[in-house]
């Protein structure tokens, strides 16, 4: 079946200001960003293997995100290695990311996980994973 996931779906309440940091991000692990200039409150990120992000700004948006209550957490992507991760890690609070467990980086998952754990300004959070 080749890679199970079609594609992510993220609401923001600011497209404007998450669109930038979700770009940098994902353009550096070869997500392919494609606006459709007459959707003016979306983006989209192609990966090569076929799976797609989207980011919308939609008027349903009841609140501001929150990853510790029920739903969706955070979002775990792969690095290509360790050498990769380490430079997300140097430019993510430039490109609009902080630092989640810096104490504990890489290993903030465990001794056996390798990780970035970073958070935007409306609390999205990316874990990139070193395999």
């Amino acid at each position: 079946m080749g890679n199970p996931v079609h594609h992510i779906e993220l609401w923001t309440s600011d497209l404007a200001a998450s669109r930038p940091a979700f770009d940098r991000v994902l353009s550096a692990l070869g997500w392919r960003a494609e606006q459709d200039p007459d959707w003016a409150v979306g983006e989209i990120w192609h990966h090569p293997s076929g799976a797609y992000i989207v980011l919308e700004q939609s008027p349903d948006v009841t609140g501001p995100h929150e990853r510790t209550r029920a739903g969706l957490n955070h979002l775990a992507l792969r690095v290509e290695s360790r050498a990769a991760l380490d430079v997300l890690r140097a430019q993510a609070c430039a490109n609009g990311w902080s630092e989640l467990f810096a104490d504990r980086y890489p290993h903030a998952g465990g001794p056996d996980h390798t990780a970035l754990f970073i958070e935007n300004s409306e609390g999205f959070e990316l874990e990139l994973v070193a395999d």
